[in-house]
């Protein structure tokens, strides 16, 4: 649209300079036709005078009433009854209505191609700037911008800003994931090192000393290995979009007390209890192995930070836009410098327990919200860490 406008401008632009340079053509013609008339006519009576001078009182009032009166027609002129035509009395002068006609078209083409001239400087020098523009972006210069400009060349201006922008989204999420890709790769090293250690030093120490105690060690810290790898697996299965989870109505009040019944060994070990009152019929869309598994590593959570003889509590209710489900335990609540990064993976806050390796509530996380969900942690009066987990109707 704008190159049509532009090329509209154009053409009435070489339009005008055509008309102006005719214009000018003609009224030197005609000017140029009206002297030589004149003159023409003064060499007639002139030698009229010279042969009979005579004749000058008849022939300037023959003038006068000529002047106030519209020229013969072609047909009533007497010069044609004694064969003489227009050529034998212009032939002086028919070279002089060239130069006029010369200069005219001289005009009209020197405006023609000053206008296009300018038009091809124009385009040139947007095709530069667009050029030297792909030439910094290419080079990796900071800051570029793109002044916007009305003209042919806005739409293609338009596409490769918008692809230098995609471009550098794109390049500043892959240095992102290369460094996620690091700071992950130092955490699992970091996580598996431990375990290794340990199980390392007993080795030793059971050849020294050979004792049961040694051997359940091992048998804790491969049992913590194992659940790191599944824990890991499991994280780049999400990473990689290849986690089946299906999409089905599952009961609430069903999927929150499957993942507490789960746990209840551990419960009684700590000698924690857990309350879940009874609810109406609440369903929210979703998988039921997986939410059971993102709300168990929540139960765990609050299990962990519950002192003994204590409760972990849970709380649902549902309205037209969102089903929230909420955990919260007995104890002092989150640190204040833990709650924006208790999420993050491989992330342990000061109060963590020992054997955590940083990754269920990352994991819970990446499961609720694949699901439509989202889940955040804070402290309320009242209560100890709470976890508040919304699922959306829509």
């Amino acid at each position: 649209m704008i190159g049509q406008k532009n090329m509209g401008i154009l053409l009435g632009v070489m339009l005008s300079a055509c008309l102006l340079a005719s214009s000018v053509t003609a009224a030197a013609m005609t000017g140029l036709n009206n002297r030589t008339q004149f003159q023409l006519l003064g060499s007639v009576c002139q030698g009229i005078l010279k042969e009979n001078p005579d004749l000058e009182q008849t022939l300037f009032p023959v003038l006068k009433r000529i002047k106030n009166k519209q020229a013969l027609g072609e047909e009533d002129n007497v010069l044609l009854a004694y064969g003489y035509r227009e050529s034998d009395f212009l032939k002086h002068t028919s070279g002089y209505g060239i130069l006029p006609a010369t200069a005219g078209f001289g005009i009209g083409a020197l405006l023609l191609f000053t206008v296009f001239w300018y038009w091809r400087r124009k385009e040139a020098m947007r095709i530069k700037e667009l050029t030297e523009y792909l030439e910094k972006v290419d080079t990796g210069s900071p800051g570029l911008l793109l002044t916007t400009k009305e003209d042919g060349f806005s739409q293609l201006q338009d596409g490769i800003y918008k692809t230098v922008t995609m471009l550098y989204q794109t390049r500043e999420a892959a240095v992102t994931a290369k460094k996620g890709f690091a700071e992950n790769l130092s955490n699992i090293a970091h996580q598996i090192k431990t375990p290794i250690t340990a199980i390392s030093l007993c080795a030793q120490m059971m050849e020294i000393h050979p004792s049961q105690d040694y051997l359940a060690q091992v048998h804790k810290q491969l049992g913590r290995l194992t659940h790191l790898e599944e824990a890991l697996l499991l994280l780049s299965r999400l990473d990689a979009g290849t986690l089946p989870l299906k999409t089905e109505a599952v009961d609430v009040y069903t999927v929150v007390s499957l993942a507490a019944d789960n746990l209840q060994e551990m419960f009684d070990a700590a000698g924690l209890s857990v309350d879940i009152p009874e609810m109406g019929e609440m369903e929210i869309m979703a998988d039921l192995d997986w939410t059971m598994e993102a709300l168990m590593n929540l139960f765990k959570n609050c299990a962990e930070y519950t002192p003994p003889g204590g409760t972990v509590h849970c709380a649902c209710s549902q309205n037209p836009l969102y089903t929230e489900i909420i955990l919260w335990d007995e104890g002092k609540g989150f640190d204040k410098e833990d709650i924006p990064h208790l999420f993050e993976r491989f992330y342990r806050g000061k109060n963590a327990a020992d054997n955590g390796t940083g990754i269920g509530l990352s994991l819970s996380r990446e499961i609720i919200e694949r699901q439509n969900g989202t889940i955040r942690a804070v402290n309320q009066p009242g209560r100890g860490g709470t976890f508040e987990i919304r699922f959306y109707s829509h």
